[in-house]
Parts: C-alpha cells; sequence; structure tokens
C-alpha cells in the first residue's frame, strides 16, 4: 500500500512503515489541487496542520484505509465524514503530553514570579527588586478544563506545588486520582485561582472562553492556554486583563495563527493583539507547548505503533 505524506515527521515513522510493506511518498505539494490530483493513488495519509482535509479531499482518496496526524489536533481533518466512509482517522496525543504539561507548569512559573520581565529589566540596566516581587503557587487553587492526554498529564507535573488541583471534562467521568479532585463547572468557577486549558477545538469550543465565561469566576484568575488559540476570544481576553479580571495570562496559542501553526497572519495587527505584544501582565510562545526534542520522535513513533496494529486488523 502507498501512503502520502503531506508534512515532515521523524524517519521512525518512515522506516516503520516501509518495515510493513508501505511505499512512502513525499511528493512537493502547494495546495489543495496538488492533492486532489493524486489522493486517489493512495491508501494512507500522514498530514500534520499543512492543510485542511475536508469532504472534497477524501470522497477523491477512494482507496483511503487511514489518515494518520503525528499529534494531538484533529479539527483540520474531517473525522466525522471520514470514519463514516469507513477510513480511521488517528492520531498521536500520547506522543507530546509530558511536553505540553511541562511547558505549561514553566508558564504559570514565569508568569507568577515575573521571570520573563525580571530577565527583560536587567538585560537593559534595571535592577527592580520590589516591582518584581511574585506570587506562590502554594495554596492557590488550580482549575484544569480537559482531562485528556495533555489535562492529565499537566495535573501530573503541579502536584508538587502544594495547589489544589480540580478538573472538569464535560466527557469523562471517574478519572479522579489521588491529587486531582474531580468535579463539575460551577466548582470551576467558583473555586478556580489559576485556569489552565486543554480542550481540542470543536464547534463546541469555538470562542468558548469569551467574556461571559470569564466572568463566570467568582475570583480574578490567572489563565494559561496551550491547547488551540481559537478556543479564547482574544478580545474578551484583553477586556478581561485591562480590568483585572484576568490578573495575566500565558498563551502558547493565539488565535491569529494560520491553519499551519507556522506563523501568524502577515495582516494580523488588531488591537487586541498589539495589548497582547505590549502587556507585561502576558506571556507569548509560539505554539511550542507540544514541540520538543522528545515528542517530535514520540508523536511519530506512537503513530507508527497505531499504524502497525490498523495494519494487522486490515491483513486480518
Amino acid at each position: 500500500m502507498k501512503v502520502l505524506f503531506l508534512d515532515s515527521v521523524h524517519e521512525c515513522l518512515v522506516e516503520g512503515l516501509f518495515d510493513l510493506g508501505y511505499k512512502c511518498d513525499f511528493p512537493v505539494i502547494d495546495n489543495k489541487k496538488d492533492v486532489l490530483d493524486i489522493i486517489e493513488n493512495y491508501e494512507g495519509l500522514i498530514v500534520r496542520s499543512k492543510m485542511i482535509i475536508d469532504r472534497e479531499i477524501i470522497e477523491k482518496g477512494e482507496k483511503l484505509r487511514f489518515i494518520g496526524r503525528p499529534g494531538a489536533g484533529m479539527e483540520n481533518i474531517d473525522v466525522e465524514f471520514a470514519t463514516g466512509r469507513g477510513i480511521a482517522c488517528i492520531n498521536s496525543p500520547e506522543g507530546n503530553r509530558d511536553a505540553v504539561g511541562e511547558h505549561a507548569l514553566g508558564m504559570i512559573l514565569s508568569l507568577l514570579n515575573k521571570i520573563n520581565i525580571a530577565d527583560r529589566e536587567i538585560r537593559n540596566g534595571h535592577w527592580n527588586r520590589t516591582s518584581n516581587r511574585g506570587v506562590e503557587i502554594k495554596d492557590k487553587t488550580i482549575g484544569i478544563i480537559g482531562f485528556g492526554n495533555m489535562g492529565s498529564s499537566f495535573a501530573e507535573k503541579i502536584q508538587g506545588l502544594g495547589a489544589k488541583i480540580i478538573a472538569y471534562d464535560k466527557y469523562k467521568k471517574n478519572y479522579a486520582t489521588r491529587n486531582v479532585i474531580e468535579t463539575d463547572l460551577q466548582t470551576i468557577f467558583e473555586e478556580t485561582d489559576i485556569l489552565s486549558l486543554h480542550i481540542p477545538l470543536t464547534k463546541e469550543t469555538d470562542y468558548m472562553i469569551n467574556n461571559e465565561f470569564i466572568n463566570s469566576f467568582k475570583k480574578n484568575i490567572y489563565i494559561i492556554n496551550s491547547a488551540r488559540g481559537k478556543i479564547l476570544n482574544t478580545e474578551n481576553l484583553v477586556e478581561n486583563l485591562k480590568k483585572g479580571k484576568v490578573l495575566g495570562a500565558a498563551l502558547d496559542v493565539l488565535e491569529y495563527e494560520k491553519t499551519t501553526f507556522e506563523s501568524l497572519y502577515k495582516t494580523t495587527s488588531p488591537p487586541a493583539f498589539q495589548y497582547l505584544l505590549e502587556s507585561n501582565k502576558v506571556i507569548l510562545t509560539p505554539h511550542v507547548a507540544g514541540w520538543t526534542e522528545q515528542s517530535y520522535f514520540k508523536i511519530s513513533n506512537v503513530l507508527l505503533d497505531k499504524i502497525k496494529e490498523l495494519t494487522q486488523c486490515l491483513k486480518s
């Protein structure tokens, strides 16, 4: 069988598929038409975020048996339509869960202890101790929304900080651990000091974190988003940063990202984005929470294991 690669991956995936008897092709693909011209020749498709795999592409791929996504998010694939046609849709969030958990922890520590601000000031010749006094996490309540691979990994990483950890997941039950309290959304609103988001981008979560949502919290909060940019309304976030309802934000993802996550839209300069760039209350990183040296290998290796299992099923 032949597999079409639209994005670069760790070589372990290519070598592993070759050992399974697959022929791996890496044509130069610049647009959707290029895919439509050749997809009918392939049983497998590997894509990260370079392109949206919509109904038209899936229909044209009459031989497709699987679509593999090295990584977590599947929002660029019409999974419902594909699975309805008997095409397996596979991702590998297990491969970058540790990376995301560690990055979210690092962002919280930097935000509350003003590490980025202090570093920048010292480099500019300013030694300001009082203004860079930090805030301790101990005895705070950390609220986690979404308790899949990423949310549970983050919970593991923060357990030694002395905070109370509560979690809400609309689609999971009985996931509480010794150090994590499973709760409802109302309790998240009432108790949270630091909110960390670990939910996928779907029709349901698009702009889920908006003005109404933020102002449902009893306390003033910090917000950490290492999930997807469009689950958080940036204009509403800025409004609440200005009035102090949001004390600070650490964002690894932005709603202004291109679909590929490789860059921002060139025309991006709305006032809300400019505020994020200039604010000392905000830390920004370029969608790299799950993008470590180790995770680059692991997301491909985990995906390979899943394709192996699928291949055995197909053969039987």
